[in-house]
């Protein structure tokens, strides 16, 4: 699945969902190195987990982050 980021630097973000836990995280565009970071602790994690851990998550002055991103990009897939 890809989602459309808003309001941050990535432009998306490409994941799957298999049996309920998040897989193959890649963030397109954005900190390369966060990115990578993010989209690797969450591999194989329960989609709820992820959600609860990440969302609402700042990124300096903006009302979002990458992280929320993913979070919010998880919500809507289920």
């Amino acid at each position: 699945m890809t989602y459309k980021c808003k309001g941050v630097c990535s432009q998306s973000i490409d994941f799957e969902i298999i049996d309920n836990k998040v897989h193959n995280v890649k963030f397109n565009g954005g900190c390369n190195g966060n990115t990578k970071g993010i989209a690797s602790l969450v591999e194989g994690m329960e989609v709820s987990e992820v959600i609860s851990r990440l969302e609402g998550t700042t990124c300096g002055f903006r009302p979002t982050s990458c992280p929320d991103q993913l979070a919010r990009a998880l919500k809507s897939a289920l």
